[in-house]
């Protein structure tokens, strides 16, 4: 049995995806967004939005939300 994965969306999907800025993103750092696209969350640095954007399937994305939730992916500065 194959895992099959949901068609890639096109250019033009992402070109014309509805793009949400992370609120604690600022003009000069960190700039994130995210869009739901079909089956795919597509993730992209706003200050470079013709860049390819890493696509998440579904449960790609639910288990990353899970992990942030939980704190699994904080950074400690020493």
């Amino acid at each position: 049995m194959t895992n099959q994965l949901p068609p890639y969306p096109t250019a033009d999907e992402l070109a014309h995806a509805t793009w949400h800025k992370a609120t604690k993103s600022d003009t000069s750092n960190g700039c994130v967004e995210v869009a739901h696209v079909g089956s795919w969350t597509a993730v992209r640095d706003s200050k470079n939005p013709g860049s390819v954007p890493l696509l998440f399937t579904p449960h790609e994305w639910d288990c990353f939300l899970d992990g942030a939730v939980k704190g699994e992916f904080s950074r400690t500065l020493n």
